[in-house]
């Protein structure tokens, strides 16, 4: 592993409580798999609220409060490890979301291994983001995959290093 990406190996009990999660949940409007990358999202905010030792929020617009700070945290379903020239991906229809910060998470499809990738502000964000359309191609793969929305991305290795809890700060 490269970088300052943390590796977690999701237990039996987070998987099962983000697939009652997303079962609950449903397809939401705008949702760029249809409803089942809901599972992933829901790993996500769990393994980054156990690393933080906090408990999930789960509102629209937040998934956690870290020292006051409203963190929303974005995961993506992978097929093998992150590289840090990867990019995090915040879609262009969310980005209205009231958080100070973005948390960024990879899980294997299978769940069986998953990178807690690092943070940054959402102005820092949106200020070092490149925008892509649906159907670009992802410069940062070798396979020819295209992006599935229109989307704002940074790569991984332009994250902080999320360390503990202590260190997060906004800027």
């Amino acid at each position: 592993m490269s970088g300052n990406m943390i590796l977690i190996a999701p237990s039996h009990g987070q998987i099962l409580e983000a697939q009652q999660k997303a079962k609950e949940l449903g397809t939401l409007n705008n949702s760029i798999r249809s409803g089942s990358g809901n599972v992933y999202g829901f790993l996500g905010e769990i393994l980054m609220a156990y690393y933080w030792k906090v408990n999930v929020q789960n509102t629209y617009d937040y998934d956690l409060i870290i020292k006051n700070y409203k963190v929303d945290v974005k995961t993506k379903a992978c097929t093998s490890e992150p590289k840090l020239n990867y990019f995090c991906s915040v879609a262009d229809y969310n980005t209205k979301q009231d958080c100070d910060i973005y948390a960024f998470v990879r899980i294997l499809e299978d769940f069986s291994k998953a990178w807690l990738l690092g943070y940054c502000s959402k102005k820092y964000f949106y200020n070092n983001a490149k925008f892509f359309c649906k159907g670009d191609l992802d410069p940062s793969s070798n396979l020819g995959w295209k992006f599935r929305a229109d989307c704002y991305n940074l790569q991984i290795s332009a994250l902080k290093s999320l360390n503990k809890q202590e260190n997060i700060q906004q800027a």
